[in-house]
């Protein structure tokens, strides 16, 4: 089955400890996200599987920033999720050049006013396997939206991260009924 790679947002301003607005860095520290990020990119590579890296973020001078959004509308005070700032690179430790390509979303999904679907239907795509930050947020937004394509989904489970680990599972219990929840090892031992 043609299967594709998404990892969602681990860029600084949202999973390191130097971000911005992140939240989610200590539990993604503890859970050792990137790691197991760098190991489904290189298991994706091995695979030869589409592997796409998607990260949110606004044009420099936020002119199409939600200033009306309660998740979005105060990253320009705290100087978060600039286009072009160090805040919206990828967190330093994860191997990002073994990503096909790179997706920038100006709102939670993937899918929303981005062309992550023309690239997964050019190559033919029936399957994602998605992970990322957070899973409350960016995770069940893109794996909703890829279901609704009716894309075959699977999330990563141990490869996501959240403000804390009962949001983590809240999250992950939630889209049991519209994805296969599998860790790393599972996707290496296929």
């Amino acid at each position: 089955m043609n299967t594709a790679f998404i990892g969602l947002d681990y860029i600084v301003d949202i999973m390191h400890p130097s971000g911005k607005i992140a939240g989610s860095a200590k539990h993604a520290a503890e859970r050792d996200i990137i790691s197991k990020a760098n190991r489904a990119l290189a298991f994706a590579k091995q695979q030869g599987w589409l592997s796409i890296l998607v990260k949110v973020g606004f044009t420099a001078g936020f002119p199409d920033l939600p200033k009306q959004s309660a998740m979005f509308g105060r990253a320009q005070e705290f100087g978060a999720l600039e286009l072009g700032q160090a805040g919206t690179e990828f967190h330093p430790d994860l191997a990002s050049e073994l990503a096909d390509m790179v997706i920038v979303k100006p709102r939670v999904s993937a899918f929303y006013s981005t062309n992550l679907e023309a690239a997964l239907r050019a190559r033919r795509i029936e399957r994602v396997v998605v992970a990322g930050v957070s899973s409350a947020w960016a995770v069940q937004s893109t794996v909703r939206d890829a279901h609704d394509r009716d894309y075959q989904v699977w999330v990563l489970e141990d490869a996501c991260a959240a403000v804390n680990q009962e949001e983590h599972q809240s999250s992950m219990q939630l889209l049991t009924r519209i994805a296969k929840i599998i860790t790393v090892d599972d996707l290496e031992s296929l």
